[in-house]
């Protein structure tokens, strides 16, 4: 029998990563909903009759392409484990682009459209970064330590995927803990549950129940209700996508406001998909950097041209849904449906009948997995650059927490003053440095200290002079883009790589010792 008779295109796997993956689409489906509804006021017939059916297009053309791509690969090995690239909309980009371009147009202008615009030309531009980028992605991979890969992956999923849904959780215990521990069970402990159903199924079951019996006692977890049922049924009806052509090129009235963060945010994507690729390398799955980054981009660009504001990535996560049996029919079959729930308006109506908080920890599980990863799949003596790797994802979650505390307060810490959190030991400054442009600053910290453990102290100056160079025009350490934005911290990088420099070419170097004592 041949390599490609052999391929199956489901396997029993598939259901458990179908239901984890697409619970976890649907998710962010429910929040970029959210968002466009309740904080830029978009009307309902531009959110369920152009913005949805637009990103439901995007994310079917996503995952109908990686399942390919991995029966592509099933079919060059013969081999019968592989699992298909997840990808969905970028979760970062989705919060950058509402509140840094499409909420400040919106309020300024005063039509919400007009955000709308601005957010389709900002992926727009995004898009051919990252199709230009993809032939240059895969020689920075081959150059960097899988930790700093890594490390600086796992910073992203510990702070930004994993934090959020576990304090959900611990809010709403009744709904989430509860459904915590059933994946917990299924996921790692190997409990098979009734009929062999699937683990995030089972949570997302139990959650829905427990959230519906408190409502009929009143007590309500999971805020849900019937009057929110009720109401959204107002936005069941096809809506086809329709070409968005002459809104995109109306947002381009905007351009200086969005190469500020049009660019660096697709240079975060090229380092993203690299570091998710490596991840998918490391779980036996090798695919090509550039095919992967170029599909990215160019799914992008047709779901802005039909009216979608947010970019595609391919996600963190593929060792999880690997773990849990997905190989690749997971993948084609959340993006099929996904498009019937995104043409159909049904999302409405889940948001209104399944509680968040009993999907919160199918995210968490993910987050867990892939932090975990970044200390198993490196050697043991590379830990301490992980640990240097996650800093500035830690940093940018502070600073993130401070800035939402302090808008919603109607103030900033501008208006507050520096040095007055200062003084109640809250360095914001530091914050703001540290964390700014994380992923790549972590990648640039912990390949230095990789290097530098390894004595390979020439290649970590290498990567010291390539963060001095970023933080002069303002990709790490910054918050905008522009020459001599953080000119103390490039100066800094630049002492470190000329120190490393002569050291690792004049000096003697001693053996490591074996353990580190107090």
């Amino acid at each position: 029998m041949t390599a490609a008779a052999k391929v199956k295109l489901w396997a029993p796997g598939d259901w458990n990563a179908f239901f984890g993956f697409g619970t976890n689409i649907l998710v962010n489906l429910l929040v970029l909903t959210g968002l466009l509804r309740f904080v830029l006021k978009m009307p309902d017939e531009i959110v369920f009759g152009r913005i949805l059916p637009a990103t439901g297009l995007m994310l079917c053309l996503s995952t109908v392409y990686y399942a390919w791509l991995a029966y592509k690969l099933a079919k060059e090995t013969g081999r019968t484990d592989v699992c298909a690239l997840p990808s969905g909309v970028s979760v970062p980009h989705m919060f950058v682009v509402v509140f840094v371009i499409m909420l400040p147009i919106s309020i300024t202008s005063g039509d919400p459209i007009k955000g709308w615009e601005a957010g389709l030309a900002w992926v727009f531009i995004q898009s051919f970064v990252l199709m230009i980028g993809g032939f240059i992605a895969p020689y920075i991979r081959k150059i960097t330590p899988r930790a700093a890969l890594l490390g600086t992956l796992a910073g992203v999923s510990v702070a930004f995927i994993a934090l959020r849904p576990a304090l959900e959780m611990f809010m709403t215990p009744v709904v989430g803990v509860v459904c915590f521990a059933i994946i917990l069970a299924g996921w790692f402990g190997g409990v098979r549950y009734f009929k062999g159903m699937p683990a995030g199924l089972v949570a997302i079951a139990v959650g829905t129940l427990i959230a519906w019996g408190s409502t009929a006692i009143g007590l309500n977890y999971g805020g849900i209700g019937l009057d929110k049922v009720t109401a959204s049924f107002a936005n069941f009806g096809f809506s086809f996508p329709i070409p968005a052509i002459g809104h995109v090129f109306s947002g381009f009235e905007y351009l200086s406001v969005i190469l500020v963060t049009a660019i660096p945010f697709g240079i975060y994507d090229l380092v993203e998909a690299m570091d998710n690729v490596e991840s998918a390398a490391v779980g036996g799955d090798s695919y090509p950097t550039t095919r992967v980054l170029s599909a990215d981009g160019v799914v992008s660009l047709i779901g802005c041209m039909m009216g979608n504001p947010f970019i595609n990535a391919v996600y963190i996560g593929h060792p999880g849904w690997k773990a849990m049996g997905g190989r690749i029919g997971y993948s084609a079959a959340t993006g099929a449906v996904v498009l019937i729930l995104s043409w159909l308006g049904i999302i409405a109506l889940m948001a209104s009948v399944i509680p968040v908080v009993a999907i919160s920890p199918i995210l968490l599980y993910i987050g867990m997995l892939i932090g975990a990863q970044a200390f198993q799949e490196t050697p043991k003596n590379h830990a301490p650059a992980i640990i240097l790797a996650f800093m500035p994802h830690l940093a940018a979650w502070g600073k993130l927490q401070i800035d939402n505390a302090l808008g919603a307060a109607g103030t900033s810490a501008a208006a507050l003053g520096v040095d007055k959190l200062g003084q109640v030991g809250v360095l914001y400054h530091g914050l703001e440095v540290l964390g700014g442009g994380a992923i790549l600053g972590g990648l640039v910290l912990g390949a230095i200290a990789s290097f530098v453990i390894e004595k390979e102290l020439v290649k970590a100056s290498a990567f010291a002079w390539a963060g001095a160079v970023f933080s002069f025009v303002g990709l790490i350490h910054g918050e905008a883009i522009g020459i001599a934005k953080s000119l103390p911290v490039a100066f800094s990088y630049l002492a470190v790589a000329g120190m490393l420099f002569y050291v690792g070419k004049y000096a003697k170097l001693e053996a490591s010792p074996s353990a580190v004592h107090a």
